[in-house]
């Protein structure tokens, strides 16, 4: 890991014109689990595997309510997730204060970038070691996007960051022109089956180590569905309608 004088901070480049604490930053999303999220016509929905280190240690947390209308799910450090959500969460709640309405997703999402990449260019800092989904609806409709460690942020239909995300992701491109015109429950149904696709071969979806959030908006721009996070018993149902479907679909494949 070490790369001799090239890696002790973030101002300095590589011959290459690398800067390898950003790489490390990003090694760190890569490693965390996986979190999907996707876009329909009137909702943005997100999909996390949580973790627990050990038999006797609960699960982690990945998905966080920002506001009433946007939340997050994180890969990589929950450290620095915490602190980006603090920052986000302060950034929302003076925005109403000050303007009296809700603070849009695009603006939020430029806030998180700069705040990322000060940190790339500021002796004695190092990168934040997380990646974002952030998922939120205004008067423009629902929202995705994703940040980096570098600052880097882009808006996507669909996404998957984390550990075995390419598969999850190949699930979503190949299905990515049904989700425009799917509701709540398709997209979180399509959003469950993206993550089981990233799963090792012994492992499967339970109550326990999946979370489900979605938020969603009218064609009035009001906010139809608050972001809510649901966990345990609450994702039992959605479970198992995945589980149904990818079993028929298997039967009509054979």
């Amino acid at each position: 890991m070490f790369r001799n004088n090239y890696d002790n901070d973030t101002v300095t480049f590589s011959p290459q014109g690398r800067i390898f604490q950003i790489e490390y930053a990003t090694e760190s999303v890569k490693q965390g689990s996986v979190v999907v999220g996707l876009t329909g016509k009137t909702h943005a929905v997100l999909c996390a595997i949580k973790r627990n280190a050990e038999e006797l240690s609960s699960y982690q947390k990945k998905l966080f309510a920002i506001d009433e209308h946007v939340g997050i799910g994180i890969a990589g450090l929950t450290s620095d997730a915490r602190v980006l959500s603090n920052f986000m969460k302060n950034q929302c709640l003076s925005h109403r204060f000050t303007m009296a309405r809700a603070l849009k997703i695009s603006d939020l999402v430029d806030m998180i970038g700069e705040k990322e990449q000060y940190n790339t260019q500021h002796y004695g800092r190092r990168p934040y070691g997380v990646g974002l989904l952030v998922a939120g609806a205004d008067n423009e409709g629902p929202h995705l996007f994703t940040t980096q460690p570098s600052g880097l942020t882009e808006e996507v239909v669909a996404f998957a960051i984390g550990a075995r995300s390419q598969m999850a992701r190949t699930y979503l491109e190949k299905h990515i022109e049904e989700f425009a015109e799917c509701d709540r429950e398709e997209l979180i149904t399509h959003g469950l089956n993206a993550l089981k696709e990233s799963l090792a071969q012994d492992k499967e979806l339970t109550v326990d180590n999946t979370s489900v959030a979605y938020v969603g908006v009218g064609p009035n721009g009001k906010i139809t569905d608050v972001f809510k996070v649901y966990d345990g018993q609450d994702v039992k149902d959605w479970i198992e309608a995945a589980n149904t479907e990818r079993a028929e679909g298997m039967d009509v494949d054979g």
